[in-house]
């Protein structure tokens, strides 16, 4: 679990540390009129918060599978008739309906 926190700050850390360097390259590539320099800065800017992003959002996932693994294991019983019932449900939904014979 530590291990699992302690990669997700290092993403994190990453995407700070490559959006900072895409911030240097785009006011650089602003002052001496590089539009290389400057688009290159605009999509590791996008790469940084977009790896935070992801990180954030994969931790958040993480937590909700965790708290379902925790309901199943103190509920087996309820969360089969769930599953039934969802099953169920999902079958009437999806399977085709057939037309009576008159």
């Amino acid at each position: 679990m530590t291990e699992l926190k302690s990669d997700a700050f290092v993403e994190k850390a990453k995407g700070a540390v490559e959006e900072g360097s895409g911030r240097l390259k785009d006011a650089a590539g602003g002052l001496t009129g590089d539009l290389g320099l400057q688009a290159e800065g605009k999509v590791d800017q996008l790469a940084g918060m977009a790896r935070q992003e992801f990180t954030e959002l994969y931790e958040e996932g993480e937590s909700k599978l965790e708290q379902a693994v925790l309901f199943v294991q103190d509920r087996p019983l309820m969360s089969v008739g769930i599953a039934a019932f969802v099953g169920m449900l999902l079958g009437l939904i999806l399977l085709p309906r057939r037309k009576a014979k008159a």
